[in-house]
C-alpha cells in the first residue's frame, strides 16, 4: 500500500520527486565513499603491507564509489514511472563500464603485485592481462549496444561472423602482438630486466616493461626506445642475460707491439726477467734447456741453431701468470687465451681473451683498465715497444733533434 501512495506522489510531484531522487543519489554517493572509499585508504595507509596499497590504488575506490548510487537506481527503477526503462538502461550502463574499469584497475594491480614478487624472475604476464583487457573491452562494447538496441547479445555476436575479415584486419597488430608474447614467453627469450641491444632501433638498454604490444627500454643514456612486439621477433637482437647469469664478462683486448722490437733473448735479458717473481720459475727453465742444447751441440754458429728465447714469448708468459693470478679473473670454467695475431703494418697484436669474475658494469670496466694498464706499462720491462701511429708532436722532436 505504501509502495502505491509513494508513486501517486511522485505521479503528482514530478519535479519534487526528480530533486529528491537527485538529493539521494548524491547522498548514497557522498556516504559510499566517506565509509568506503576514505575508510579503505585509511585502513590500508596503517598496515605494513605493501600489497594492499597496490591493491587499493588499482581498485581507485572514489570510481568504484559510482557503483553503489547507479544500483540503487536500479533497484528502486520502478518508481520511476514511465521513465523506468530509461532509468534501468542508465543505470546498467554505468554499472557495466564502471565495473569493467574496476576490474582493469585488479589487473594492472595483479600485474604489479607479481612484478614486485621477491621470486619474479623478469617472466611478465602484462600480456595475457592485456587480452584479457580487450576481451572485457569487447564484452562492455557489446552490452552497451544491446543495452541501446534492445536486441540479444546472441543476435549481434551471429552477426559479427560476417565482420570476421574486417576484424581480423582491425585487430592484425593486436593478434600478431598475443602471438609473439606466446612465443617470448614460451622460449624464455626475453623477460623485465634483461639487457637487449637492438641494432635497428638504435636500442642499447634495460628491459623496463613488457606488454603486449610493446616492449620499451630504457637505454644507457637514459632515453626510452619502445619496439613493437611482434616485431622483435622480426629483426636481430643481442640478449645480454646469458653472460649475467654465467657470473663472468669477456675481456677481448688488443695490444699492438713493434714487430722490430721482438728478439732473442740475450744472456743479459734473461738475467734480468729471471728477477721477475711471476716468471722467474718459466725463465729459468727456458734457459736450462738452452743451455743443455748448447753442451751437448758444441759448435752453435747461429741464434737459429737450436732452441732459443724470444723477449715476445716471456711476454706472453708474464701475461698468462699475471692474469691466471688475478683475484678478478676466471681461470677455470670460462675461456682463457693469450694469443698472437696475424702482424699487420700496425704492428704485432697481442690479444687477451678472459672473462671477469663480475658482470657489473661499472666494476668490469675498472677491471679491464687496471689490467690493460698494466701490461702498457710492463711492455718496456720486457724491451718491446708498444706501436703507435706517428702524432705531430712526434714530427716536431724528430726536427727539433735534427
Amino acid at each position: 500500500m505504501e509502495v502505491f501512495v509513494l508513486k501517486d506522489w511522485i505521479a503528482g510531484n514530478p519535479a519534487w520527486a526528480a530533486i529528491t531522487a537527485a538529493l539521494l543519489f548524491i547522498l548514497i554517493l557522498l556516504l559510499t565513499r566517506l565509509i568506503f572509499g576514505r575508510g579503505l585508504v585509511y585502513l590500508t595507509a596503517r598496515t605494513k603491507n605493501k600489497y594492499d596499497d597496490i591493491i587499493v590504488k588499482g581498485l581507485r575506490p572514489m570510481r568504484a564509489s559510482l557503483l553503489s548510487p547507479f544500483i540503487a537506481a536500479f533497484i528502486f527503477s520502478d518508481l520511476a514511472l514511465t521513465a523506468q526503462d530509461l532509468v534501468r538502461k542508465i543505470s546498467l550502463f554505468f554499472i557495466l563500464w564502471v565495473s569493467i574499469l574496476t576490474l582493469n584497475g585488479l589487473m594492472d594491480a595483479s600485474n604489479e603485485i607479481y612484478e614486485s614478487r621477491p621470486s619474479f624472475n623478469g617472466v611478465s604476464i602484462q600480456g595475457y592481462l592485456d587480452i584479457a583487457k580487450i576481451f572485457f573491452f569487447l564484452v562492455g562494447i557489446i552490452l552497451s549496444i544491446t543495452l541501446v538496441t534492445g536486441e540479444s547479445p546472441v543476435l549481434l555476436l551471429s552477426g559479427l561472423g560476417a565482420m570476421t575479415a574486417v576484424l581480423l584486419l582491425i585487430f592484425q597488430d593486436t593478434i600478431m602482438a598475443f602471438i609473439a608474447s606466446i612465443q617470448i614467453s614460451a622460449n624464455n627469450l626475453v623477460k623485465e630486466g634483461d639487457w637487449l641491444e637492438v641494432p635497428s632501433y638504435n636500442a642499447d638498454g634495460i628491459v623496463t616493461n613488457m606488454s603486449l604490444h610493446a616492449i620499451k627500454i630504457q637505454n644507457w643514456d637514459k632515453t626510452i626506445t619502445v619496439i613493437p612486439t611482434f616485431k622483435i621477433m622480426e629483426t636481430s637482437y643481442k640478449n645480454w642475460r646469458g653472460m649475467e647469469e654465467s657470473g663472468g664478462r669477456r675481456i677481448m683486448r688488443s695490444i699492438r707491439l713493434d714487430l722490430n722490437s721482438v728478439k732473442f733473448c740475450t744472456p743479459e735479458m734473461i738475467d734480468c726477467y729471471s728477477r721477475i717473481d711471476l716468471i722467474s720459475e718459466y725463465v729459468t727453465q727456458r734457459r736450462y734447456l738452452v743451455e743443455e742444447f748448447k753442451k751437448r751441440n758444441n759448435e752453435i754458429d747461429s741464434p737459429l741453431d737450436g732452441p732459443q728465447v724470444t723477449n715476445m714469448e716471456i711476454f706472453r708468459k708474464y701475461i698468462e701468470i699475471y692474469l691466471n693470478n688475478h683475484p678478478d679473473i676466471h681461470t677455470e670454467n670460462m675461456d682463457f687465451i693469450i694469443r698472437e695475431l696475424e702482424p699487420s703494418s700496425t704492428g704485432l697484436p697481442v690479444e687477451i681473451y678472459v672473462f671477469t669474475r663480475t658482470t657489473q658494469w661499472k666494476q668490469y670496466e675498472r677491471i679491464q683498465g687496471e689490467i690493460v694498464d698494466h701490461l702498457l706499462a710492463a711492455t718496456s720491462f720486457f724491451d718491446l715497444r708498444l706501436f703507435q701511429e706517428p702524432a705531430g708532436s712526434d714530427f716536431v722532436s724528430a726536427f727539433q733533434r735534427t
